[in-house]
């Protein structure tokens, strides 16, 4: 997620601000920082702890399905996108209250856009199937959600036939439909739908999981996707397609031969496996993919130059180790943070050098525990926020609580384990 906000603070208003003695703990935090470095005693790194109480309940009996997408705004507010439909819960159980005729006075779906303050209070609520205006179709799977500069809500989907986005006001009012819903349909066999991949499509797209913005070039990146296996580039008024690529920068090839499954320590393959599962734009420029199945990030220009890549945890099978990444709200962005849902974890890395610093959480149903963390995004307070899709179905906040010293034997990808609070 590209910071929404200039978080630039100049000399003098930093000098007002400890002349007031607003934002002291952060000024003590940083010079502990810089004392602990100059003593060589290793990296430090960004320190958190769940809160187990937030966000607040859900208004009107409401719950959550999978939550399968989290960004956060100009104004700090968190943005989530989960399914509702009645298939995604043990729906004579869970959602008692909207069967025919009720079984109980507990629980029905609540609306799949839903966005909170900081302090877990829900603030906004609207979308889902049923309440199209014959402008737009909601995607058949809701997928990822991006807000963007203008702090508009971009939302794409993976369902089968989910080859468009769409984009809306705050207030859920209908802005733009980008593709055509459908479109990779191309024949039935057995009475079922077939669809058909084409990466090179320049007016539909293939099951768009994440959306990227780059603010000064007012484009979108669209991780394009589950079915596609590309990068696709757009403008984020007009929704015309302006360039795409694939892995390595390469021309994308839906006939690639990969030879077989994902297997650990295999030679970098010359297009994505997919799902193309994440895309975010860093200040300075560079585009961040997650080729999941492949546990690997892969870095390039805005032109589709390829950088660089990284592999995370390699050995892990079947769906992956890069799910989702967001950057820590300092200008350089130093920290990079990666949800892992296969692992059940959360990398903190160093950006700059691709290395994984540290790691937090464990698979599991208690606060600061994670059931295939899905999401990932980071408040300008530091604060992070996941999302777990399939059983998780919540949304956690983990409080920023300062800098430290990574834990002995929690360097690399060891996970420091379960974030509880420590009052």
């Amino acid at each position: 997620m590209n910071r929404k906000r200039n978080l630039l603070i100049g000399s003098s208003l930093l000098a007002l601000i400890i002349a007031c003695g607003v934002g002291q703990t952060a000024v003590e935090d940083a010079a502990d920082n810089n004392a602990e470095m100059a003593m060589g005693d290793g990296p430090m790194v960004p320190m958190f702890e769940v809160d187990p109480l937030w966000p607040k309940n859900l208004p009107d009996h409401g719950l959550m399905g999978p939550t399968i997408g989290v960004d956060v705004d100009s104004t700090d507010t968190i943005w989530l996108v989960h399914r509702n439909t009645p298939d995604q819960f043990v729906a004579r159980t869970e959602i008692g209250l909207v069967q025919d005729p009720p079984l109980s006075e507990c629980c029905q779906p609540a609306p799949p856009v839903l966005a909170f303050d900081q302090e877990g209070n829900l603030v906004h609520s609207w979308g889902g199937p049923g309440t199209e205006t014959g402008d737009y179709v909601w995607p058949g799977s809701n997928h990822g959600i991006t807000i963007d500069h203008m702090d508009n809500v971009w939302i794409g989907g993976n369902g089968p036939a989910d080859s468009h986005v769409v984009k809306f006001t705050q207030d859920g009012t209908f802005l733009m439909q980008i593709g055509i819903p459908g479109a990779r349909q191309t024949g039935e066999q057995d009475g079922r739908p077939v669809f058909t991949r084409d990466s090179m499509s320049m007016d539909s797209y293939g099951r768009v999981a994440k959306i990227g913005i780059d603010p000064g070039a007012n484009e979108a990146y669209f991780a394009d996707g589950y079915f596609n296996k590309r990068v696709a580039v757009v403008d984020v008024d007009t929704g015309e397609l302006k360039r795409y690529w694939g892995a390595y920068g390469n021309e994308p090839d839906d006939d690639y031969d990969f030879g077989g499954p994902y297997q650990p320590g295999e030679d970098g393959k010359q297009q994505f496996r997919g799902p193309v599962h994440c895309s975010e734009i860093s200040n300075d420029g560079l585009v961040y993919i997650c080729d999941r199945a492949a546990d690997r990030i892969q870095v390039f220009q805005k032109d589709g130059t390829f950088v660089e890549e990284v592999v995370i945890a390699p050995n892990t099978l079947s769906q992956g180790s890069t799910w989702d990444i967001d950057f820590s709200p300092d200008a350089e962005q130093k920290f990079m943070y990666l949800a892992d849902g296969q692992n059940m974890k959360v990398y903190i890395m160093d950006r700059a050098s691709m290395e994984v610093l540290t790691a937090f959480g464990d698979g599991g149903r208690q606060p600061g525990m994670f059931f295939a963390v899905h999401s990932i995004a980071v408040d300008s307070d530091g604060n992070i926020y996941t999302t777990e899709t399939y059983e998780g179905s919540r949304i956690q906040k983990f409080v920023y609580t300062g800098m430290g010293p990574v834990p002995p034997g929690a360097e690399g990808t060891n996970s420091q384990g379960v974030l509880w609070p420590t009052n």
